[in-house]
Order: structure tokens, then sequence, then C-alpha cells
């Protein structure tokens, strides 16, 4: 769905000939949905549609106008402070749990969003981590299916709290925790 730069908050239209500015709901209201956007100078917005046209044939207006009505009656705003504490108190449930279970765990990456990095220590293998932790029915995901390279060094894991409740952070934690610190 086409939309005009002047629906679009002022600091995004600062430099509007030179910056691409992309957001999606996917985490925020639900990743089947698969409704992005992507702001760009209009020199580019041509080329934009017609890629996006060629690798997924469009989002469904449906979905595109279900998003726009909960947008424009300020549901989603409403939606998004719920989820805010929501997701604040599952990052504090993380962190609590680090600091009873795993001690001395370097996490960082907690800044914003629903992941933190856990440094492993020196020595770890990440990937027999990750093994040892499926083991327990935890599922930890190793940084280095999200590098270009593949690298499994440095030893980093990626913990995700955002599906995830606060009582389950804590046990899978807890069912871990000697595991993320060597100990």
């Amino acid at each position: 769905m086409p939309v005009e730069w002047s629906s679009f908050p002022p600091e995004l239209l600062l430099a509007a000939d030179r910056v691409v500015s992309i957001g999606t709901v996917s985490e925020s209201l639900a990743p089947a949905l698969r409704i992005g956007w992507m702001a760009c100078p209009p020199r580019l917005a041509g080329r934009v549609a017609e890629q996006k046209h060629r690798g997924d044939r469009g989002t469904p207006a449906l979905d595109q106008l279900a998003l726009a009505v909960l947008i424009e009656s300020g549901r989603f705003d409403r939606h998004l402070r719920r989820m805010r504490t929501t997701y604040a108190a599952r990052r504090t449930a993380l962190l609590s749990a680090l600091a009873a279970h795993a001690p001395g765990l370097r996490v960082t990456g907690l800044a914003a969003g629903f992941h933190a990095v856990a440094h492993l220590p020196a020595g770890a293998v990440e990937q027999d981590v990750v093994t040892a932790a499926r083991e327990r029915s935890v599922g930890l995901y190793g940084m280095s299916a999200h590098r270009a390279s593949g690298a499994a060094s440095p030893a980093q894991l990626v913990l995700g709290f955002g599906n995830v409740g606060e009582r389950a952070v804590g046990e899978g934690i807890a069912a871990v925790g000697r595991l993320l610190t060597g100990r």
C-alpha cells in the first residue's frame, strides 16, 4: 500500500532524499502477518515496490487494512504499551535467573529487542552448549548461525525471551545455568 511521506514523523524526514527507514509489526503484533514498511527516497520507490512484488507477490490487502484500522483507532499504540510492560518483565526474569543460576556470565544486547547475547567462557564450544541445553528441553541458539561467516568463535548464544513467559524463562535458565558458566 503506498504511503505518503507526510504521514511519517518529522524525525524520519530530515534526510528523506537519502535515508531508507524500515520497520515491521512482526515482533510487536504477529510474525505470521509478515507486514512491514519501508520509507525510501521517492526516486527508489518504484524499484523497491517492483522488487517487493517480485519477491513475494505483495502482502494481502485485508491484512494491511486491518493493521491500518488498528493504527488509526489507537489500539495498536495501546497494544504496544501493554506489551512493553510484558517484555520488560520477561527481560527482568531473564536477568534475575542468570544472576541466580549463571553468576558472572557476561550478557549484552539487552538495551532493546527480545534477545540477549550470552558470552560463554573461554574454552566453551557453542554447539556443545546448544546440544546439551536441548537435551534438557531448553532451546538455545548459537550466535554462529547469525554470523555471515558462520564462525563459532567467540562462543556466544542468543537468548530469546520475547515469546517465553517469565516462569519458563526462569525454569529454562535454572536448567542450563551450569552449561552457561562452564561450572
